[in-house]
């Protein structure tokens, strides 16, 4: 086993200790070996595709985050299809991406994205869909194929 130091806020770790007295863990370690474990574990199948929403907040004030994250999105144009930014104060925001593509590269992106420092409350979640190429026609034009991505119950 590894031994590896880390830095925690004090709030942060105020909530650590009090999880680790409700959930029995024997000491922090352990608390955070589990609370790696369960959010590491991946039981979605990776190549699947999806629409994952991505939430969390952004500190502007960290060291360059203001331009390290538009181009982390950037370099993720081709998945992206909606983004949303909205001021919270004069120093920190709530984004929200929509991205579409295989669960494997949502994830990655989204989890790159939560490890920057000044991101904070970071959330993903994956929605199964299926792409669907259809022939039809809008209104009085003339039928042609395009894709539909259609809701699945499950991955």
């Amino acid at each position: 086993m590894q031994r590896t130091t880390i830095a925690i806020e004090d709030d942060l770790l105020a909530e650590l200790d009090q999880q680790l007295e409700r959930s029995g863990a024997i000491n922090r370690s352990e608390a955070i070996r589990a609370l790696l474990r369960r959010s590491l574990t991946r039981d979605t199948p990776q190549e699947v595709e999806c629409i994952g929403v991505v939430s969390y907040t952004l500190d502007f004030s960290a060291r360059e985050l203001g331009r390290r994250v538009p181009h982390t999105c950037h370099s993720s144009h081709d998945q992206a299809v909606a983004a949303l930014s909205v001021p919270l104060d004069h120093t920190n925001a709530m984004e929200v991406t929509v991205m579409s593509g295989r669960v494997a590269d949502v994830e990655d992106d989204a989890h790159g994205l939560f490890a920057e420092r000044g991101i904070r409350h970071g959330q993903l979640s994956l929605v199964p869909v299926k792409d669907v190429q259809q022939v039809h026609q809008h209104g009085r034009g003339q039928p042609h194929r395009h894709s539909h991505l259609t809701i699945k119950d499950r991955f």
